[in-house]
């Protein structure tokens, strides 16, 4: 749930992760999102607007992207943690060959990781 800044945030994520697309996006008189899914590497996720109260989100609920090399979890964590916070910086762990925890500008929590080969 957005604060009046979903399709700026799909349009976003659609732009970090490949494949991704919006696959639905229907609107309110005023343009915001009443309802809109998107697919990101094989997860649909959906999306609403609510202008009327803030829920902002929490690195209690987070979503995490496996992803498939090197070039990928760099360019999605660079992206990402722009104008957001790191929660755990981009590193090697001994759970993980390269792994980022990050809050991205809308206040979203990913874990970005790469596995060990």
């Amino acid at each position: 749930m957005f604060n009046g800044k979903a399709e700026e945030a799909m349009n976003f994520y659609t732009s970090v992760f490949n494949p991704s697309e919006i696959n639905s996006a229907f609107h309110h008189e005023d343009g915001s999102v009443l309802h809109a899914t998107f697919t990101l590497k094989g997860q649909t996720f959906m999306a609403i607007d609510n202008n009327k109260q803030e829920h902002p989100f929490t690195p209690a609920m987070s979503l995490f992207v496996n992803c498939d090399n090197e070039e990928e979890i760099n360019k999605a964590f660079e992206q990402l943690s722009q104008n957001g916070k790191i929660l755990m910086p981009l590193s090697s762990y001994p759970f993980s060959e390269k792994f980022g925890w990050v809050e991205d500008q809308y206040g979203v929590s990913w874990q970005l990781n790469l596995a060990k080969s």
